[in-house]
């Protein structure tokens, strides 16, 4: 029996007893060329993808940054989708671009669909995404443990593919611990504007010992934190509770804490400059930022500041 709640192709529908008249009726949907679906089925990433590899060959795989949207972050809107094979095809499916590799493809699975390795996504995008978007990337993989970054590094010295310059030069940009791509885009920011480096993810303590926080940005010397509060955090009655809580025990030891939200970040700027005012007020005498035209490319608005799925 035909699961039309599925992808299938023309093939498998008339070995099922279904002629291709009836695919033209309204129960049905076209998705791709000989590709259908039941009409009142909703459509994810996973059912254009798995109506895709019914019709590409046998050995493609998902690739690239729709590779990088299933292992958890979105970096682009998501089309044109992208899988790569290592057989002759000349298949033209619209919304598909097709990457046609040598050598035997060595795919991972990812919520039952084949996947490039996390090293090899992350290599494949590197001259395809901004460099603040290839920082993210690494650390969001390193942080969900698909990689590391010695067996990330050992991957691009020891590969001769397009990207793996990219990625070892960026390596050195990178910092295990991140939790959020917001965090790395925070972190940067001040990197970039050449200001003191914080520290990732530090267990914040009390003068006694006692844990007060887990900080995202932390500047122990000078008692400062920096912070990304996500609309969870504006939204949540219990949330914003416990974020009052833990911010008057913190203020209490003497910490100053910098909160970032979304709307803060329409004016990248500014933060850096709440960030050196936070820390040149306890004590830093490092340069003021340097904000220049380069800095503004590197952070105009784009889909990979937040998106994690």
């Amino acid at each position: 029996m035909l699961d039309t709640s599925r992808p299938f192709t023309v093939r498998q529908a008339a070995d099922a007893g279904v002629p291709v008249g009836r695919l033209r009726s309204s129960r049905y949907r076209r998705l791709l060329r000989g590709v259908y679906i039941a009409s009142d089925r909703s459509l994810d990433l996973h059912v254009w993808l798995t109506a895709a590899l019914l019709v590409l060959p046998a050995d493609a795989v998902v690739s690239h940054t729709t590779a990088m949207r299933l292992y958890g972050l979105t970096l682009d809107d998501g089309w044109p989708l992208h899988v790569s094979t290592a057989t002759s095809t000349h298949s033209r499916l619209a919304g598909i671009v097709t990457h046609r590799r040598r050598g035997a493809l060595r795919p991972v699975v990812l919520d039952g669909l084949p996947v490039t390795g996390a090293d090899r996504t992350i290599v494949d995008i590197a001259t395809k995404v901004r460099l603040v978007s290839l920082v993210q990337a690494i650390e969001h993989m390193i942080h969900r443990g698909h990689t590391t970054s010695e067996a990330l590094m050992d991957y691009a010295m020891g590969r001769h593919l397009d990207g793996v310059r990219r990625v070892r030069r960026v390596m050195a940009l990178t910092r295990e611990g991140v939790e959020s791509p917001l965090e790395t885009t925070l972190r940067l920011m001040i990197v970039f504007a050449r200001l003191s480096e914080p520290s990732c993810n530090v267990d914040i303590l009390d003068g006694s010992g006692r844990f007060l926080a887990r900080g995202d940005l932390v500047y122990a010397r000078w008692k400062v934190l920096v912070e990304y509060d996500g609309w969870h955090h504006e939204r949540d009655a219990r949330q914003r509770q416990r974020d009052r809580e833990r911010r008057e025990e913190l203020e209490a030891a003497g910490w100053r804490l910098i909160v970032v939200t979304s709307a803060d970040l329409r004016d990248k700027r500014e933060v850096v400059h709440r960030v050196h005012r936070a820390i040149s007020a306890r004590g830093y005498d490092g340069t003021d930022p340097h904000l220049s035209v380069m800095w503004d490319r590197l952070f105009a608005e784009d889909r990979a500041s937040a998106c994690l799925v």
